[in-house]
């Protein structure tokens, strides 16, 4: 029998053993934690398709700037409404209630400005496509009346913007656009 054996108990090297294993999952906890905090290098680059998309954003002050803008267009032409705009999302970033404008044109152009930027197209395009395919209407969030375009960094939708309250549809998208036109890249 091994000598180192013969001092210790079975209870003993037993205890002992498991306390070596436990140093050694320390140790090599440790190591891996240090690992994982070391600083990053930078990857060696592999040649690779280049990126075909890019994220961009409207920013709160050109959301405002747009929304003013709409606002503006119409208070020229003596008309009450609410602008909406929205983010690639749909998620609202400013809304601006013209004074005097009817409860109803809140969530209007909130809906419009959404369902411009999901489309990508003005809402009197999509209002035309609901003759070849009229469940459109019941997506949730959405109305397919003019009064919404979208706001695009090229040829992708960044925004929408939303008009509603004006006595037509078209003058609604026309104040939109001109909102759209105040940001335009």
């Amino acid at each position: 029998m091994n000598p180192v054996h013969k001092k210790f108990s079975r209870r003993a090297r037993v205890a002992t053993g498991g306390a070596v294993l436990a140093v050694v999952a320390l140790a090599g906890f440790g190591a891996v934690s240090a690992n994982a905090s070391a600083p990053v290098t930078k990857p060696t680059t592999v040649a690779a398709a280049p990126a075909r998309a890019t994220t961009t954003h409207l920013t709160i002050d050109a959301a405002t700037k747009a929304a003013q803008a709409a606002l503006d267009a119409a208070e020229k032409e003596n008309q009450r409404v609410t602008v909406a705009v929205v983010d690639r999302n749909g998620n609202t970033i400013v809304t601006l209630r013209g004074d005097g404008a009817g409860p109803q044109s809140y969530e209007s152009a909130e809906r419009k400005a959404y369902t411009a930027v999901s489309w990508n197209a003005p809402t009197s395009q999509l209002a035309e496509r609901l003759e070849q395919a009229p469940n459109l209407k019941d997506i949730p969030g959405t109305l397919f009346l003019a009064g919404g375009v979208p706001v695009t960094a090229g040829d992708a939708p960044i925004a929408g913007i939303g008009v509603a309250g004006a006595p037509s549809g078209a003058l609604d998208e026309k104040f939109a656009q001109a909102g759209a036109n105040a940001v335009a890249r």
